[in-house]
């Protein structure tokens, strides 16, 4: 037996430590490390026997993405899910990850495919009152209500399904692991042996994962590294709208968007979403534009708003909601210096309408031609968007695919678009305003103010 000992170990990193100290030495993440008992230090994944093969004699159709059925799933995940993959899918409580997958055990019933659900979270009744509610295919749909990991890999090792969907990984323990479920010890090493699993015997395995108050993934990080793909399923519990966003994905590119509706019958795939993001645009009203983003392959169009207010505190606020609070600052201190906005007294909001979050710089254009109008409170062309990356010069710079963009907004409608100098031609029936600096573009949009500095309103 072995000797029981203590540990600290960071949640964030899983790297562990003899005593405790306030930042763990391997990540940096402060309050991360966590005191636990070992009782055995043994890995319960057994090694494998290597085997070196050629690697011209592998064949990679054996990689090939099967469909699921669930159109806007698939599309997200480059065709769907691959035979031995591991996904991980993390979100809120309450968001639909269990419909999601639910959803899609259905679709995979429908064409005759095995699905075996391990839930440690809720009873046989309530999956089976959910699949009722939503008209579920239960033909093929077997569930495993138990948090014992092998009595898990025992049924799933009988039955060899098509699909494993384990709901959640916070809640399986393995009884010869240290800790209690959703320890650190134990996300890690269950999370082992279904990866390993998985790759032995081609089953393709989805892991729901529960998330911090923070949005990350709860569990050690290594947990991220193990799995194949990593996705995020989020959006208001309150509102109808759930984003299905691609952050790690071997079989296919990362960066994808899936834009489902969650109603009464279950979520809906939304096959337009630029025209969800856009249905409730209040046109007119200044602070507002509409800028073409790109996630992953497909172009959208959001809406990005801005508001400013005189601060009623010593220190001004800078809020954005779906925009970098780093990239929201940069854009104000451009705007002060090379344009002449002065906003060092004023409250500055900005948001992406809809729940997205804009990561890329294509939109630092849009959203300094928002603030500008928002500051002034003239109203830019509702027919109007804007594209392009700005440099701490003023400069206005391309970013990829900017005809994919521009094509997207021809489609939906408007007519003319801001973009930097070596903007390619403009699709059919739009007209290119080419700009150089952002100077430039807020004069072109009649936003300047000559010789004197912006003032409120």
């Amino acid at each position: 037996m072995a000797k029981t000992r203590f540990e600290h170990r960071c949640q964030e990193c899983g790297a562990t430590t003899a005593r405790w100290e306030g930042r763990c030495p391997t990540c940096g993440a402060w309050n991360s490390l966590v005191e636990q008992v070992v009782e055995s230090t043994r890995s319960s994944v057994a090694p494998e026997e290597s085997r070196a093969v050629a690697l011209g004699g592998v064949d990679p159709s054996l990689g090939n993405a099967r469909a699921t059925g669930i159109v806007e799933f698939d599309r997200t995940l480059s065709g769907g899910l691959v035979p031995g993959s591991v996904t991980l899918v993390g979100g809120e409580p309450g968001i639909g990850k269990s419909t999601l997958l639910l959803q899609i055990a259905s679709s995979l019933s429908r064409a005759r495919r095995r699905v075996v659900i391990c839930s440690a979270e809720e009873s046989a009744e309530q999956i089976s009152r959910r699949a009722f509610r939503l008209g579920v295919d239960t033909e093929a749909i077997t569930l495993c209500t138990t948090a014992s990991l092998p009595e898990v890999l025992r049924v799933v090792a009988e039955m060899r399904p098509d699909l494993l969907v384990i709901d959640s990984i916070q809640t399986f323990a393995d009884p010869e692991i240290a800790g209690s479920a959703g320890s650190v010890s134990q996300v890690r090493e269950c999370a082992a042996q279904l990866v390993a699993f998985a790759k032995r015997s081609g089953v393709a395995t989805v892991l729901i994962g529960h998330v911090t108050k923070e949005g990350s993934l709860a569990g050690p990080r290594l947990l991220e590294h193990l799995v194949d793909t990593v996705c995020s399923f989020e959006g208001d519990r309150h509102h109808a709208l759930r984003i299905l966003s691609v952050m790690k994905h071997r079989f296919g590119a990362s960066g994808e968007l899936g834009v489902f509706e969650m109603t009464a019958d279950g979520l809906k795939g939304v096959a337009d979403p630029s025209a969800l993001f856009l249905a409730d645009r209040q046109t007119g009203v200044a602070g507002s534009i509409v800028v073409p983003i790109l996630e992953g392959h497909r172009a959208l169009l959001v809406e990005v708003q801005t508001l400013v207010t005189p601060t009623v505190f010593g220190t001004p606020r800078r809020a954005g909601e779906g925009i970098a609070s780093g990239r929201l600052a940069l854009i104000l201190a451009v705007l002060e210096q090379r344009v002449g906005l002065l906003a060092g007294a004023l409250d500055v909001f900005a948001s992406v309408v809809g729940g997205v979050h804009i990561q890329e710089p294509g939109a630092d254009l849009a959203l300094g031609l928002a603030l500008a109008s928002s500051v002034t409170a003239v109203p830019i062309d509702p027919l109007t968007v804007a594209c392009g990356e700005v440099g701490l010069a003023g400069e206005v710079r391309q970013v990829v695919h900017t005809e994919r963009r521009l094509q997207e907004a021809a489609r939906r409608g408007f007519r003319r678009a801001i973009v930097p100098m070596t903007c390619p031609r403009a699709p059919e029936g739009m007209e290119l305003i080419r700009v150089a600096t952002l100077l430039e573009a807020v004069e072109r949009l009649g936003l300047a103010v000559a010789d004197r500095p912006f003032e409120l309103g």
